[in-house]
């Protein structure tokens, strides 16, 4: 479903002259090979192909803070399940995949190659990681990217984003790629029921903190925090005029795509 989507809103490096053909009713004037006209008497276009290989890079983040899900599946296996759609839908267009997987540092690179087999080991490193690190770390992701991939990508970045400090090492990234920020989310990470009180482990750093969550103060400030930084994320992807698409563990993410991929594709 998504791969003529995609094909609309990613195009390729330029176009080439392929071939002239007779004029027919339709064609753009300014297509028009004058000098091919003037040699043959009748009108004559020129066709031109598109350049359409491109290389796509998914930038995956995970560590610890991925294996939150309250509602049918963690953000890891949503990741996964992203990845996997993006990976083939670029091969089906014969761009090159390439997979990058990061916490605090970087864990796994695939460097970016055509064909199904090849994709299907990206997902195969996708299911399979078992990651050194715990945090995150975007701005040591995002310098290793333009370290390694030195010509234009584009860059699939797909995390929860709970991390400070990248802006600027976005800001860079962005000049040299196409960058598609994927913000992958858990209900639960803005709504706490009323369960009592409970203990909530930071799975990054181990840190525990103790909250009441029949106290409905309590409840609100959670929410207004988790609010705040999403406000303070979007404010930062606006600066940089970047699009991020959100999707929840639990949800659709096909729709969130297909609509990215529509409203970019009507840019162009």
């Amino acid at each position: 479903m998504l791969a003529g989507e995609y094909l609309s809103a990613f195009k390729g490096r330029g176009i080439e002259f392929e071939e002239v053909r007779p004029y027919q009713p339709g064609d753009d004037v300014r297509t028009i090979d004058w000098n091919v006209t003037a040699r043959y008497g009748e009108p004559f276009v020129k066709l031109f192909r598109e350049e359409r290989e491109l290389t796509v890079i998914l930038l995956v983040d995970v560590s610890a803070s991925q294996g939150l899900g309250t509602h049918f599946q963690t953000k890891r296996e949503l990741i996964t399940e992203l990845g996997s759609t993006l990976a083939f839908s670029a091969i089906k267009n014969d761009d090159k995949v390439g997979l990058m997987m990061f916490t605090d540092g970087i864990e796994k690179f695939v460097p970016p190659r055509k064909g199904s087999r090849h994709v299907l080991r990206c997902i195969r490193e996708l299911l399979h990681c078992h990651p050194i690190g715990h945090g995150t770390d975007l701005a040591a992701a995002l310098n290793q990217l333009n370290h390694t991939i030195k010509r234009k990508a584009v860059v699939f970045l797909i995390s929860d984003f709970l991390d400070s400090g990248y802006e600027q090492t976005l800001r860079v990234a962005k000049r040299r790629h196409d960058i598609v920020p994927i913000v992958v989310g858990d209900r639960r990470e803005f709504e706490m029921p009323d369960v009592g009180m409970i203990e909530l482990r930071d799975s990054e750093t181990g840190a525990i903190t103790t909250l009441d969550t029949s106290s409905r103060r309590h409840r609100r400030l959670f929410s207004e925090r988790a609010r705040q930084q999403k406000a303070e994320r979007d404010a930062s992807f606006k600066r940089l005029k970047m699009e991020p698409i959100h999707v929840v563990t639990g949800e659709d993410y096909v729709d969130p795509l297909r609509e990215f991929f529509h409203r970019r594709g009507g840019k162009r």
